[in-house]
């Protein structure tokens, strides 16, 4: 609160004045600038389509970021294409620009692999793991499957008749889960009739319209649509149920499968040290904020906060994660 103060003479209202103009401000604006988090013109770069979950997650971050006054006017856009390896590439291209970051995750890191991609998550500067979350098992509300059992059977009989989408490249969550809920229901992943979709917001439409038999996605990508009856849930592929949802996992429902995806945010490369601290100080503040923690439970994610070095470290342990599991379903 500013305290008003009567000026009683010229000469104290001139002194005034000379503070206004040369003094330094003496109280702040709860603008971000006192934490220095302020990046004008910080542009968030989406790799795959609206709706899905990078750009829900970068759209959200940047509003929370908003809201909280860490920063202002942040600009989020979409570059989609090959599972999010042409934003990549984009974003490796902006040698040195700290005012730009693109939201990604374990997607990107399967479409690397399956695209064989000239630029890898190695070339960027890592900045931080956000969430992670769990995959859903959806059909659209005609659909005959009612559980996952009943899903699971009509599956088993015949795998090349019952298409599957997801939202990401094979090697990506949104392929690997589905490989993993085949191999523990007894069918070959090789005989899995996947079709990829870039983003879930593409995908969420071939499921309505029934052109696919089932997706899996992320949990915060179709919460609206489950809630609101277009959408059936039929299980979740994590290891507990999703509170306020009525769903079991699938390992409660009999079926070996524990998996889990995730998001984060990484930078060009070539920024420099107080460019990429920054970037990180900005997300630690975001995350500690009360309109991030409300969001997290809004969309049904789970904190997985992790910067810089060690996140560095995830990236590059996800990457042997992935070949190792395609290697594993025969992939």
């Amino acid at each position: 609160m500013v305290a008003l103060v009567r000026l009683r003479t010229p000469l104290a209202l001139l002194g005034a004045a000379v503070l206004v103009l040369v003094g330094p401000p003496l109280l702040t604006t709860g603008s971000g600038s006192e934490t220095g988090t302020q990046i004008p013109g910080l542009r968030f770069m989406v790799p795959n389509t609206p709706g899905g979950g990078y750009d829900i997650t970068a759209r959200t971050a940047a509003k929370n970021a908003e809201d909280a006054k860490l920063t202002h006017n942040i600009e989020v856009f979409n570059l989609p294409g090959a599972g999010g390896t042409v934003g990549l590439s984009r974003l490796v291209s902006e040698h040195g620009n700290g005012k730009l970051a693109m939201s990604m995750g374990l997607g990107v890191v399967g479409a690397v692999r399956s695209n064989d991609a000239p630029k890898t998550l190695g070339d960027t500067t890592p900045i931080a793991r956000l969430t992670e979350e769990q995959d859903v098992v959806v059909v659209a509300k005609d659909s005959p499957y009612k559980t996952i059992d009943d899903l699971i059977g009509a599956w088993k009989e015949n795998p090349g008749k019952l298409p599957v989408g997801g939202g990401s490249s094979p090697g990506g969550p949104d392929h690997l889960a589905p490989m993993l809920m085949a191999r523990a229901a007894g069918i070959p992943p090789k005989q899995v009739n996947y079709i990829p979709f870039d983003g879930g917001g593409e995908l969420l439409a071939s499921i309505l319209g029934n052109k696919v038999a089932f997706g899996v996605s992320g949990v915060g990508e179709y919460l609206d649509q489950i809630k609101a009856g277009e959408l059936r849930l039929l299980a979740v592929t994590g290891p507990e149920r999703v509170e306020g949802l009525d769903a079991p996992t699938l390992k409660e429902a009999g079926y070996d499968v524990n998996f889990t995806n995730w998001r984060g945010i990484v930078a060009p490369p070539g920024l420099t040290d107080g460019e990429r601290d920054k970037l990180v100080r900005l997300l630690e503040e975001l995350h500690g904020s009360d309109e991030w923690r409300k969001s997290l439970a809004q969309n049904g994610w789970d904190d997985a906060f992790l910067t810089g070095e060690k996140f560095g470290a995830f990236l590059d342990a996800e990457d042997k994660r992935v070949v190792s599991v395609l290697k594993e379903l025969g992939l």
